[in-house]
């Protein structure tokens, strides 16, 4: 009762602003807002839930907001803004920030501001740190929040939300130049990163289904994935998810052994239906740039497969800018403008325009250490490793106390961040929202396991 008059006051005053403003048809929208910030304030872990589901859909947003104030960033500072005052006001206690992740990074940072206090340019250091602050306030958050969070809700809000733009970029493929399939995104290979994000979580799901209803819905955004990333074209994504197939094939090797065992024959007659339609299903191009990859033992040819060639122009400049910068590197988000002043940028620009010179890397690591300097490369590299080696010790935790569920989850988000950190061989993505989410729970599943094995103990 005491807050209806502030809440009264504070409504009121929302109206007449938006009345004020050159929006005024927004002022209905002050209620639902103002209800929206409550539940907010009660449950702040649905607000980090609703971001990564949003994820996916971002580029509707930039084309929706024209790169001005969309939803996702609303909803962003949003909760910025209610962990912070949770925070100061100690209803979220100060503890929950515990990371072993914090040290590395940290160290990280002071490379990252280093370099920028001497970066080469200035303002595209400053545009990239911009950039990369949010996945940093994405980490903090998950860390923060990570306890209350409910890890199966976050892996079905990862998989829907892949797999609804998965629908979307198969009915849009054969309408791209190409015929890559892109969904809401502007390349394919980024909508590939996400589908190999959302595989291991899907086949989780799939695995730990408890009903066969449930099994067979998720089995089915299971195959909506595998037909989506065929039609992206990504011989990265088709990489990373082979990869990450493998290793969950090792962890449930027993359970392989018994299916293997008791229906060989429904596997062969599969096997024998499928791969011969494979070709007809996966776009002719994804074909041609497979066989490209049988003549890579003779040496990369630009008039064989432009895409490589110009990968490996990437990796030459990297290592003229890691020579001549290597401690501190040329700046965050140089790259691109060093490549520009090289031959490389005429020879592969697709057009005769300026913009097409400056070209990313397509490599975080590469990035890292070019612009940052190799020490920081090398935290940068540390940091996964070490959210890999989180999992890994979560995982085995949680199999030595006979708990194969969390054993489960300990697994694939650890084979999702793992398809995060070999994906970044093939894009320079270093502030994507994935990532740092998930490097935040991998934290959270190392404290679990680390809190658990101290409470064992006598």
């Amino acid at each position: 009762m005491p807050l209806v008059l502030p809440l009264a006051l504070l409504l009121g005053l929302a109206c007449l602003l938006l009345l004020a403003s050159p929006y005024p048809y927004l002022a209905p929208l002050a209620l639902p807002a103002l209800a929206g910030l409550a539940l907010l304030y009660r449950k702040p872990v649905w607000g980090l839930l609703v971001l990564v589901a949003l994820v996916p859909f971002e580029g509707l947003f930039a084309a929706a907001g024209g790169g001005g104030v969309t939803a996702n960033k609303l909803l962003g500072l949003a909760l910025i803004a209610i962990a912070g005052l949770q925070l100061l006001l100690r209803q979220l206690p100060a503890q929950r920030l515990r990371s072993n992740l914090w040290p590395v990074l940290l160290a990280f940072l002071a490379c990252y501001l280093l370099s920028l206090a001497f970066s080469s340019d200035l303002g595209l250091s400053l545009q990239h740190l911009r950039q990369f602050a949010v996945g940093l306030v994405l980490f903090a958050l998950s860390v923060l929040l990570g306890s209350d969070l409910d890890l199966p809700a976050l892996a079905r809000a990862v998989v829907l939300s892949v797999a609804s733009t998965c629908v979307v970029a198969l009915a849009s493929a054969s309408h791209q130049p190409d015929g890559r399939a892109i969904g809401l995104l502007s390349d394919p290979n980024y909508f590939a990163l996400l589908i190999s994000v959302a595989f291991p979580l899907a086949l989780l799901l799939t695995l730990r289904a408890p009903r066969w209803p449930q099994r067979l819905f998720w089995l089915a955004q299971l195959v909506l994935l595998l037909a989506a990333l065929g039609r992206t074209g990504s011989r990265s994504g088709l990489l990373v998810v082979l990869l990450t197939a493998a290793i969950a094939a090792w962890h449930y090797r027993d359970g392989v052994k018994h299916l293997l065992t008791r229906h060989l024959g429904w596997l062969i007659l599969a096997l024998a239906i499928v791969l011969p339609l494979s070709p007809a299903l996966l776009p002719e191009s994804f074909i041609q740039r497979l066989e490209v990859l049988t003549s890579l033992k003779s040496g990369v040819k630009s008039h064989a497969d432009n895409s490589l060639a110009r990968r490996s122009a990437y990796l030459v400049v990297g290592g003229e800018i890691i020579a001549e910068h290597p401690l501190l590197g040329s700046g965050p988000g140089t790259f691109p403008l060093h490549f520009a002043r090289t031959g490389y940028a005429i020879a592969f620009a697709n057009q005769p325009i300026p913009t097409q010179l400056f070209r990313e890397a397509h490599n975080t690591y590469l990035s890292m250490f070019s612009e940052i300097g190799l020490p920081g490369g090398l935290l940068f590299a540390g940091l996964l490793l070490l959210g890999l080696r989180n999992c890994q010790a979560a995982r085995r935790h949680w199999l030595s106390r006979g708990d194969p569920e969390r054993a489960a989850l300990a697994t694939h988000f650890g084979l999702s961040c793992l398809a995060l950190a070999c994906f970044l061989f093939f894009l320079s993505v270093p502030s994507h929202k994935y990532l740092w989410v998930m490097l935040g729970i991998t934290s959270v599943l190392r404290l679990q396991a680390d809190d658990d094995a101290a409470g064992a103990r006598p």
